[in-house]
């Protein structure tokens, strides 16, 4: 793996790009989360056609049910066996279901049982990528360039955000669909040949103990390190009460609150994006080295703040301004929390806590959801997402005071 001598200040952020391995990866990355999130738009507008939008829920419970499935076993299995390796095959088991749709799809004989499966199929590779993912990462930069590869790969993500589903949309208007899933399967074997020939720094892999004894390894650590547990259970709740009320309600807050419509709504959305852009190029330049605990907790409270004054607002524009600022919360504090893992967590353990945090932070989602839905009725949306922002924001204010949390670099 190349080397690279530190660049100066005004380019620390891309620092990682030194790296020839980095650029095979990110390069990867980028092009397969553009395909990603055009996936995602066509997804959705067909299930819409093909059943109708009662059942659109029902493929993502499935979808993100079958990741959750397989992301401890992808932990534990790319903290054992190389983590390009696992990255490759996961690549090629997703295109083969995305293929499927796409086949499927373009010969009229897509319905609906059959979509609610490939989906499902997808969501089961997704749970074997990411914790490998995350666990390669540091094995393709030197150490001081590992805050400069988060930055870069948070700007692929939120990027792909906002250009993936105006790309789905062009093309799903102009060839529909099968097109669509067909772009999406190619951005699969594109990134699967990339990381073919990309050469990571081999790391010591854990000891062979059996799958479920090495999950049970990776929970026993995270169990013992206050900053990751307390962290994870934390946003257990919080994405629960936060997150999942935004996604079930948004829409009508933009009709009923600001008496708006669909395309106020994707402004919103847009605008979310170019914040989370411009805080993941923000930690890419700062790159804080000390206390990045209480950092990390201070941004999640004003991140949640702004929720409650976008939902709050009385004026749209001020909203937009929130949804910016809210932007550049959640990328820069995303960044600081993956560096911290990157840097603190043993690399032959990197894979398994990535995967249980994953796992964690996400677990109530689907409960969240559900309870959203039910007491929509029962208030306005923005009272609803504003109690679930503030309440969240009083329970992270509150792990700040704990000086475990302080000690943290």
């Amino acid at each position: 793996m190349e080397q690279a001598e530190p660049l100066g200040s005004g380019l620390r952020a891309f620092h990682a790009f030194r790296s020839r391995e980095f650029r095979f990866v990110w390069s990867a990355q980028a092009v397969s989360l553009i395909g990603d999130a055009a996936f995602t738009t066509a997804l959705g507008w067909r299930t819409f056609t093909l059943a109708g939008s009662g059942k659109l829920g029902l493929v993502l419970v499935c979808q993100a049910l079958a990741m959750l499935t397989t992301v401890l076993v992808g932990g534990a299995l790319a903290d054992r066996f190389p983590r390009r390796t696992l990255m490759v095959a996961s690549d090629l088991a997703r295109l083969a279901a995305v293929g499927a749709l796409a086949g499927f799809d373009a010969s009229g004989r897509l319905g609906f049982p059959l979509l609610l499966v490939l989906a499902t199929l997808m969501g089961l590779g997704d749970g074997f990528f990411y914790p490998a993912f995350g666990g390669i990462v540091p094995l393709l930069v030197e150490p001081s360039a590992v805050p400069s590869a988060n930055a870069m790969i948070g700007v692929a993500r939120w990027s792909s955000i906002l250009i993936g589903p105006s790309l789905a949309a062009v093309i799903y208007g102009g060839a529909g669909s099968a097109t669509v899933f067909a772009l999406d399967a190619g951005s699969f074997l594109f990134s699967a040949a990339l990381l073919w020939v990309t050469k990571p720094r081999p790391v010591e892999p854990s000891a062979a103990e059996g799958t479920l004894r090495e999950i049970w390894a990776g929970i026993r650590y995270v169990s013992g390190v206050p900053w990751l547990w307390v962290t994870i259970s934390v946003f257990a709740l919080v994405l629960m009460l936060q997150f999942a009320p935004q996604q079930v309600l948004m829409p009508k807050l933009v009709s009923q609150h600001f008496h708006r419509g669909v395309a106020s709504y994707g402004v919103l959305t847009s605008l979310l994006g170019v914040g989370t852009i411009l805080g993941t190029v923000l930690f890419g330049h700062l790159q804080p080295r000390h206390r990045r605990g209480i950092l990390s907790y201070g941004t999640w409270v004003l991140n949640s703040v702004c929720i409650a004054g976008l939902v709050l607002s009385p004026w749209f524009e001020l909203a937009g301004a929130f949804a910016v600022l809210r932007g550049t919360c959640v990328g820069f504090s995303i960044a600081v929390w993956e560096t911290m893992l990157m840097e603190l967590v043993p690399e032959n353990m990197l894979s398994r806590v990535i995967s249980l945090d994953f796992f964690g932070s996400f677990g109530l989602m689907p409960l969240g959801l559900a309870f959203s839905a039910g007491i929509a009725g029962l208030a306005s949306p923005g009272t609803i997402i504003a109690a679930g922002a503030l309440f969240s924001a009083a329970l992270i204010a509150g792990v700040m005071t704990r000086p475990w949390l302080r000690a943290v670099d």
